[in-house]
């Protein structure tokens, strides 16, 4: 089987060793105490430059991203995906430390009602420093806005810690299943979305209640985060300017009513849309804080804050609770 994703970019190998080994011959600790660095843990390093990733307990297995890849492509070309005209991309973040690996499905692309065409996607990310665990996500990507679009669905989603490896029959299973979830429900579901309404105060509360929300550390109650609540809104009313207005023939702020579909792009671009810092250490962290938007996305998809305006629409086209 011919590679997928490039090889180049992972050309190296990661090991544990005690952490009273520094370079291989140099202790760290006086030599008299290796057996108190056995109990602090082992280290995590890169074998070629001996750069130094995590410390870990001595049970940890190391698992090479070589052979993530490679069980990765086995299990993508075993799915049944049609992979015509597909991108695989390749991302290793903080020298090593992090692999993030994409793959987008252009011959399952839709055209949500005429508003931007959507692409099922393949997410998968893993480390060497124990910031993520293997982890993949089928989601969508909107082709007009650069979305990367969360889903909510369980089946979308695929999780696995580094000491219990790959199951690739069962990993081959849950690629297959999301392709088809998203293929199939996720569309339908989308296009329902795009026809429900949601009034621009409706979307306020729902966004207080999901992504926006904090609890305050000195009355210990829920409140709201002000930045993120704007930023939201902002983005939800120039969606409803788009999606459900006359674009640039009107003016912004006009629109009222949105829908639930321009409430997702709202929570989606947030999530996608990570400002750079100019701290070091904030720029070094930014996978990781898409990494965690994304999962409170996915988290408001499955929230009461999110099927109450559906089971509303719902009951005024039916009659029915």
């Amino acid at each position: 089987m011919n590679t997928m994703f490039n090889h180049d970019k992972i050309d190296f190998e990661v090991e544990k060793v005690p952490l009273y080994q520094y370079d291989g011959s140099h202790p760290t600790y006086d030599n008299h105490y290796p057996e108190l660095a056995s109990d602090v843990g082992s280290l995590i390093r890169r074998k070629d430059n001996k750069k130094p990733f995590a410390v870990v307990k001595d049970r940890y297995e190391v698992m090479q991203y070589k052979t993530i890849v490679q069980d990765i492509e086995t299990a993508i070309a075993q799915s049944g995906m049609d992979l015509t005209h597909s991108s695989f991309n390749t991302n290793v973040y903080k020298e090593g430390a992090q692999l993030q690996l994409t793959v987008d499905f252009p011959a399952y692309t839709i055209d949500i009602d005429g508003r931007g065409y959507v692409t099922p996607k393949f997410i998968f990310r893993t480390s060497q420093d124990g910031t993520w665990a293997n982890n993949g996500m089928m989601g969508l990507w909107r082709s007009s806005c650069w979305n990367t679009l969360v889903s909510g669905n369980k089946l979308a989603y695929v999780y696995g810690r580094h000491t219990k490896g790959f199951s690739l029959p069962a990993f081959t299973a849950k690629i297959k299943n999301a392709g088809e979830y998203i293929r199939g429900d996720a569309m339908k579901e989308m296009k329902d979305w795009f026809k429900t309404p949601l009034k621009r105060t409706d979307a306020i509360e729902l966004f207080k209640g999901t992504l926006a929300k904090r609890t305050d550390n000195v009355s210990r109650e829920n409140k709201h985060n002000k930045v993120i609540l704007s930023h939201l809104m902002n983005i939800f009313d120039e969606e409803n300017r788009h999606c459900h207005g006359r674009a640039l023939y009107e003016g912004k702020n006009t629109q009222d009513v949105g829908s639930m579909w321009t409430a997702y792009q709202a929570a989606t671009h947030w999530s996608t849309h990570i400002t750079q810092g100019k701290a070091k250490a904030r720029s070094q962290n930014l996978p990781n804080v898409r990494v965690l938007r994304e999962e409170r996305v996915r988290k408001m998809l499955r929230s009461k804050e999110w099927a109450k305006p559906l089971a509303i629409d719902y009951y005024e086209e039916t009659g029915r609770v």
